[in-house]
């Protein structure tokens, strides 16, 4: 997916601060302060942070669960791996379990053809939640579902979070874009692999 336009952003957030963006499957975290941002539709991004180290990260969750695939190198679009994923590097930046606190964003229904209850958005923020609750990482605060693409900007050392609601008309592109994502890994699940017997 196409960097999206971030102008405004940098005189909320400081222009002396690092930019990155993350798409579908990827995550990024840093000690130094970043800005992270990414469009979502019906994927969920979850902030995680330290701010007693200054730390945090942001995935972009494409689906819930795990990968059927070992070595699969869209692993991190899997809630639990991005999940898993992203607490680690945040550790190994400095950052310490017991203090880590969560926003948490997206999974809109984009496709008026599923039911709602049984769309991937749903579906990624009951995982998302699910998961952080377990973990007991605290949400602070939270912005999902409903039927809008959104724009979030997160910044690394303090937490805060800058939400944009994307306009209907770039809501095919999101759309576009998670399909194509979906139908790849549709493929490699599909492809035929060596069959070992173990005995």
């Amino acid at each position: 997916m196409n960097d999206f336009p971030n102008r405004g952003v940098v005189s909320v957030f400081n222009c002396s601060r690092k930019q990155k963006s993350i798409h579908i499957g990827e995550l990024h975290a840093s000690r130094e302060p970043t800005v992270i941002y990414t469009l979502l539709g019906s994927c969920v991004a979850v902030c995680i942070f330290d701010l007693e180290a200054r730390v945090g990260g942001m995935n972009h969750i494409l689906l819930p669960g795990k990968p059927l695939l070992r070595g699969f190198d869209v692993a991190a679009s899997y809630g639990i791996n991005a999940m898993e994923l992203l607490i680690n590097r945040i550790m190994g930046l400095g950052g310490d379990r017991s203090r880590l606190s969560a926003k948490v964003f997206g999974g809109a229904h984009l496709l008026p053809s599923i039911s709602k209850e049984n769309g991937v958005g749903e579906k990624n923020i009951l995982c998302a939640l699910n998961f952080l609750d377990n973990e007991s990482i605290r949400v602070i605060s939270q912005d999902l579902g409903g039927y809008q693409p959104r724009k979030i900007f997160f910044r690394t050392d303090t937490g805060e979070v800058l939400l944009k609601r994307v306009p209907t008309t770039i809501r095919p592109r999101v759309v576009q874009e998670e399909q194509k994502l979906l139908k790849r890994i549709e493929q490699e699940l599909n492809r035929p692999g060596n069959v070992f017997m173990f005995k």
